[in-house]
């Protein structure tokens, strides 16, 4: 149980919350059952779901999304606090974690979810009647949103992270020895090889050096996930998310670099013909060649059956031609995973396929040396270091055999084969980007003195840095449990994208609360802050903007988890 200070002992009630939040879990899974019944009544057309109707009743549908999402945040609240519990390894913080985050997510729930800034999810708006509601208001709930996240409660986590400063994560994160190794590793490396540059490479706008890229490569960053047939280390996606955290905690950038050859590998690995995974796998896997993905195109964003970029075949090769847009990493890497056109007559889907584009490597004078591409720069607040550009294709040349798996058309599927596991790694990344404002914030607030004392004295900044930390747990949470049910072989699209819609929120909530705490000084851009902030904002946007995520999540609801 909690145990407070012998000034707070008398302040709140000690509980279980692990039992508490496990029963609100089943109530708001309950209610959740009750809203996806409620929509869907308003979404059927002869017996179908209208996709006119969904977006007509899009807030609604978006709703259920991020309930769907707050309940699986306190269900994992309390599977995490059970795990460690029966290793004996529950402490104060970490059941303080999980009384103010399971209470703060209740009272959301019920009195209101922030889907974005000014958009605030009320349960009445999903089609709720107020006794089906109150029906699911159940005593634990009530408990947690009253006892769970105080004052006393906030004020007694902040006092514990000052202790703990240090620590590479507020609490345990509940991972295994060999995960909190591979943490440790990671933050070593981080700390001495990228923390103290980030800041410059991101003022200067510069690339992240190749001598970093080189020890990435050392380290088995490129080849975590891959098979040891092909030159990997075997290792789950638990991992790749703890390595993506550590390093993007450094500096988005650095852990961007891992995700670029993780999609291409596991397309290829995925889609690729056995050839083509002999001859690409072992290469990526040692950083001897550096994969970007080249989808989106100017008019497409995300819908990207309207993509036009066309391959037509002549012979032993394709003739590619046309536009692409937020390509990153391109000038540095050797291939491009292409989603193009290979039929015209094929509407949607249907004529896409993935080529791998071989290319020489640039440099910043000479960006594209190579016939039939050329591209150009888009400047960008943060997620610097690697570069964004657009590209300009004309017949540029792929050899016929770099047809991914060898058959037309089968692009779009093999590329949501990946979506899973970048929607996993985008939440890491998030995660790392929030706890980099974490320590941001409480760094600041020791050292900054105001009226005599430092801001972390102050409850409305102590109350800050608590939620920072409440919310980095769970969503570090949410993406552990999604990691791990890909590593089971479980299909885990809701789990992956409620990990990605939740964590980019946080992140960007928790770099914004730490540019609060810096005051002034946050908008200076000499401070660290100011860069964090940029980096987050990338969050909501790619791998899935936040609506269009909602929108994936909500069409699974509602088809009954089977579309």
């Amino acid at each position: 149980m909690i145990r407070h200070a012998a000034a707070q002992t008398t302040a709140a009630p000690r509980r279980d919350w692990i039992g508490l939040a496990e029963e609100a879990g089943v109530a708001l899974s309950a209610l959740l059952g009750d809203a996806v019944a409620a929509v869907r009544r308003n979404v059927l057309q002869d017996g179908r779901i209208s996709a006119a109707l969904v977006d007509r009743e899009q807030h609604a549908c978006h709703g259920l999304a991020w309930l769907a999402t707050y309940a699986e945040a306190v269900r994992e609240l309390a599977a995490y606090g059970r795990r460690l519990a029966s290793e004996g390894r529950l402490g104060e913080t970490e059941e303080l974690l999980i009384a103010i985050g399971a209470g703060e997510y209740c009272a959301q729930v019920f009195g209101g979810i922030p889907m974005s800034q000014g958009e605030i999810l009320r349960l009445p708006a999903m089609g709720l009647s107020a006794g089906t509601v109150a029906a699911r208001r159940i005593p634990a709930i009530d408990t947690l949103i009253d006892d769970g996240n105080t004052a006393i409660h906030r004020a007694r986590l902040v006092e514990l992270m000052r202790t703990a400063q240090g620590a590479a994560t507020t609490g345990d994160a509940g991972l295994d020895e060999t995960l909190e190794a591979i943490r440790e590793g990671m933050r070593k490396f981080s700390e001495t090889e990228v923390l103290p540059h980030a800041h410059q490479w991101h003022l200067d706008n510069a690339y992240i050096p190749m001598e970093v890229v080189d020890k990435l490569a050392e380290l088995g960053v490129f080849g975590l996930t891959l098979p040891e047939e092909f030159g990997g280390l075997g290792l789950g996606k638990v991992s790749m998310c703890v390595v993506s955290e550590e390093l993007s905690r450094a500096y988005i950038g650095v852990g961007s670099l891992g995700t670029r050859s993780e999609i291409a590998a596991e397309l290829i690995l995925c889609g690729g013909t056995q050839e083509q995974k002999a001859s690409w796998l072992p290469k990526i896997a040692a950083g001897e060649v550096l994969p970007t993905a080249v989808f989106t195109e100017p008019n497409t964003g995300s819908d990207l059956a309207s993509l036009r970029t066309r391959a037509v075949r002549e012979g032993d090769l394709y003739r590619v031609t046309g536009n692409k847009t937020w390509i990153t990493h391109p000038v540095r890497a050797d291939v491009m995973t292409m989603l193009v056109r290979t039929n015209p007559d094929e509407p949607g889907y249907k004529g896409l396929s993935i080529l791998l584009g071989e290319k020489p490597r640039g440099t910043d004078e000479e960006p594209f040396p190579a016939n039939g591409m050329t591209g150009g720069e888009i400047e960008v607040l943060g997620y610097r270091g690697m570069k964004e550009y657009e590209l300009a294709f004309d017949a540029f040349e792929v050899p016929a055999a770099n047809l991914l798996g060898g058959v037309e058309g089968q692009g779009f599927k093999q590329l949501m084969q990946t979506f899973e596991s970048a929607r996993i790694q985008t939440a890491a990344r998030a995660v790392g980007v929030a706890q980099s404002a974490l320590d941001l914030g409480l760094r600041y607030a020791e050292e900054r003195i105001q009226f005599g004392k430092p801001l972390v004295a102050f409850p409305r900044v102590s109350d800050k840095l608590a939620m920072m930390a409440v919310e980095v747990n769970i969503a570090r949470q949410l993406t552990y449990f999604a990691g791990r049910a890909k590593d089971e072989g479980k299909r885990c699209d809701l789990e992956a994208g409620m990990a990605k819609l939740l964590g980019a929120r946080i992140a960007w909530a928790a770099a914004d609360n730490a540019l609060q705490i810096h005051g002034g000084n946050g908008f200076a851009l000499e401070y660290e802050i100011s860069r964090v902030l940029c980096d987050a904002r990338i969050l909501n946007i790619f791998e899935g903007a936040a609506e269009i995520q909602a929108q994936v999540i909500a069409r699974r609801l509602l088809d009954g988890g089977n579309s």
